[in-house]
């Protein structure tokens, strides 16, 4: 008898719990698409390793190459006169690629900001310089040096203090925002009054082949610069100097798509981040600490190395999104929706069928991203201008694999200084174009509030 009340009871329950859904719970599919978030290059692995691990759709000779790439990624570089990788500095920020960009994913904010890490200063004066980028500071560059060799001053040293902003939720939940105050400190030489600069940190690095071959078209045919159709989304492309083709071309890569390619970008980073030349960048960076001598002819990493870094990460597949089968995650899905975080986060993009590597053409993926430039607002507003990009644009981050960072790089800091310390407070830091997202995340109950968090940690 107790047996039977027992199953009278459960079913009694089931049926509370049935008439208790939403009509939208009714209506919620019974999977989500987009699993396979980077098509064919997709990896099926929730590990420490699931940023780090190549496409499983290589080829064996791409394999290869992909493995010296990674060999290359990895390296240490140390001063001269060694033998093997060296060349650094005389200033610098960091000595190797993955150490801004740890197990192939975002750095995190630093406890030390004066360590070496993933987090440095881009500065620039008021102005544009050559072809219409970043105005130069005499004697600095375009990145501050905060390390250097012995014998050599760091170019100058950062200071962030906080501040505390709470925030509150519709339900009364608190959420604790860190407003930080950034300043340059201990100059080597006097800098300009008006010298502006842009805290920045090491971005993820995996899936990137497969955002340099959406097609520019493709891209572009989500620009609204303007805002002609009046949703108060403007994306905007940034168009920059290429310094492998000698021409402008569509930003695609860094914080505010300031290069146009992944070769273009590792160049670079080589150049400001660790003060080592290429065929692409023949005169050091950090020209104002060899007492103006430029006249440096050798090239410390050679083209075939930087190519094997270029490969590499264009041959990072891209993990694989989870869950989405869980009824929270898909709940989280349409609430992503009905706050209009898609108008930026664009879900997906099908590959260029005339990209240089094979593997990733013709692919469906779902990068969440639109690779533009939209306004953030005051709050996240670096007042730095690159190139097309204003003081307060940003481009739109991909969110796949993002919720996986903790696992993979040990924390939870985000945004272009990693001052978001979870998702939650990425969110509440939105502003401009995503104000009324935002706002509308404030005003969530707590169970849809879980549910959006579910799905983007499910990506």
């Amino acid at each position: 008898m107790k047996k039977l009340n027992a199953k009278i009871c459960f079913a009694l329950l089931c049926f509370v719990v049935a008439s208790c859904a939403s009509k939208d719970d009714e209506n919620l599919p019974s999977t989500l698409d987009g699993e396979a978030a980077g098509g064919d290059m997709t990896v099926y692995l929730s590990t420490s390793q699931a940023f780090g691990t190549p496409a499983p759709n290589l080829s064996a000779e791409n394999l290869s190459l992909h493995q010296s790439g990674d060999i290359a990624f990895e390296a240490t570089f140390v001063s001269n006169p060694s033998p093997r990788n060296g060349g650094l500095g005389p200033v610098f920020n960091n000595n190797a690629c993955n150490s801004c960009h740890p197990a192939d994913g975002r750095a995190s904010f630093p406890s030390n900001v004066n360590a070496m890490s993933g987090f440095f200063f881009r500065i620039s004066l008021p102005g544009t310089g050559e072809h219409g980028g970043p105005k130069p500071v005499p004697g600095f560059g375009t990145q501050l040096q905060h390390q250097a060799l012995y014998g050599y001053e760091p170019e100058a040293k950062l200071q962030v203090t906080y501040s505390e902003r709470i925030v509150e939720l519709a339900d009364g939940t608190e959420v604790s925002l860190q407003v930080p105050e950034y300043e340059i400190i201990n100059p080597y030489m006097e800098l300009p009054v008006d010298v502006q600069l842009s805290p920045r940190i090491g971005m993820p690095v995996f899936g990137l082949g497969l955002l340099e071959a959406i097609p520019a078209k493709a891209i572009l045919a989500n620009a609204d610069p303007d805002d002609l159709d009046e949703d108060g989304i403007s994306g905007k492309a940034n168009y920059v100097w290429d310094v492998v083709t000698q021409s402008m071309q569509l930003g695609r890569f860094g914080w505010k798509a300031g290069a146009a390619s992944i070769l273009a970008q590792s160049a670079g980073a080589y150049s400001e981040d660790m003060g080592l030349t290429t065929y692409l960048h023949p005169i050091p960076a950090t020209y104002g600490q060899t007492n103006g001598d430029t006249a440096i002819t050798t090239i410390e990493v050679a083209r075939e190395e930087l190519e094997k870094v270029v490969f590499y990460g264009q041959t990072l597949g891209v993990p694989a999104a989870r869950n989405f089968d869980d009824v929270q995650v898909i709940k989280g899905r349409q609430v992503f929706d009905k706050l209009n975080c898609k108008a930026c986060h664009v879900p997906s993009f099908t590959t260029g069928a005339d990209y240089t590597l094979a593997e990733a053409r013709s692919q469906q993926i779902y990068p969440y991203t639109d690779m533009l430039l939209h306004d953030m607002g005051d709050d996240l507003a670096d007042n730095r201008g690159e190139f097309e990009a204003n003081g307060k644009e940003w481009k739109t981050r991909p969110l796949w694999g993002i919720g996986l960072t903790k696992l993979t790089s040990g924390h939870t800091s985000f945004l272009h200084d990693g001052r978001a310390r979870n998702l939650t407070e990425a969110i509440v830091w939105h502003g401009g174009e995503a104000e009324d997202s935002r706002n509308g995340f404030i005003e969530l109950s707590a169970a849809d509030r879980e549910a959006l968090l579910a799905f983007l940690n499910a990506l």
